[in-house]
């Protein structure tokens, strides 16, 4: 599906150089980092998700000891 996106003058460039370095077009590179880097978005909104019910009492959360205790790892 194609989309349109606006990028910054600097960004463009280091697109351009590295397509040109790997002879890969810069589409091949903006569908890389798309793949890529929604991961790393996904967790980082599930993240602060977590923080906010953390935050709000609604996140249970465990101390060093239990997790140690619960894995066995005291014995």
């Amino acid at each position: 599906m194609p989309y349109s996106i606006r990028l910054k003058p600097g960004i463009k460039a280091r697109l351009d150089a590295l397509a040109v370095r790997t002879g890969h077009s810069k589409a091949y590179h903006l569908r890389e980092l798309v793949a890529n880097g929604l991961d790393d978005l996904e967790a980082q909104y599930t993240a602060v998700e977590v923080s906010e019910r953390i935050r709000r009492g609604e996140e249970r959360t465990y101390t060093l000891d239990e997790v140690r205790r619960d894995l066995g790892w005291d014995d």
